[in-house]
């Protein structure tokens, strides 16, 4: 993660698109390790059902 964060910083990259990225990449493997079940990522990234699916739709991911 160190690392990752460093790339990131010495890429320009700023604190709102570095938070959307791993919202969206986190989301994502969630999604992806709950074969695309919104209840069981929901409840792995502790959130609500429809906190997810807003997620899904605002960062376009599909479900697998």
């Amino acid at each position: 993660m160190e690392r990752l964060i460093r790339e990131m910083v010495d890429r320009g990259i700023q604190f709102e698109d570095a938070l959307r990225a791993f919202e969206k990449g986190f989301v994502a493997e969630v999604l992806n390790r709950s074969d695309g079940s919104l209840t069981g990522a929901a409840r792995a990234l502790g959130v609500h059902r429809n906190t997810l699916s807003r997620k899904i739709a605002e960062f376009r991911l599909r479900r697998p």
